[in-house]
């Protein structure tokens, strides 16, 4: 297994029954909003990804941040070792 450094936020996702909208997603990993965007990617040059939900439903947000299929998890963080 990798271990995994920045952005690494979580070794699982963030599974989240949503509503319809426009959501940012945080790909620098340093939001206080985890999964989502609050700005705080401004020195890293890092930029959100921008996900539109037509209808509700149950999303897992990826939460290691290393997706191929951004924003959503594709089981990628099984790779990592879980932090202590």
């Amino acid at each position: 297994m990798t271990q995994k450094k920045f952005p690494y936020v979580q070794n699982n996702p963030f599974v989240l029954d949503m509503k319809p909208g426009r959501y940012a997603w945080c790909t620098c990993g340093q939001s206080r909003k985890q999964p989502f965007c609050d700005g705080n990617h401004e020195s890293t040059g890092m930029y959100p990804v921008i996900q539109i939900l037509e209808q509700p439903t149950k999303v897992a947000w990826c939460g290691c941040k290393s997706t191929e299929n951004p924003p959503f998890c594709d089981g990628t963080h099984k790779k990592f070792v879980n932090p202590s």
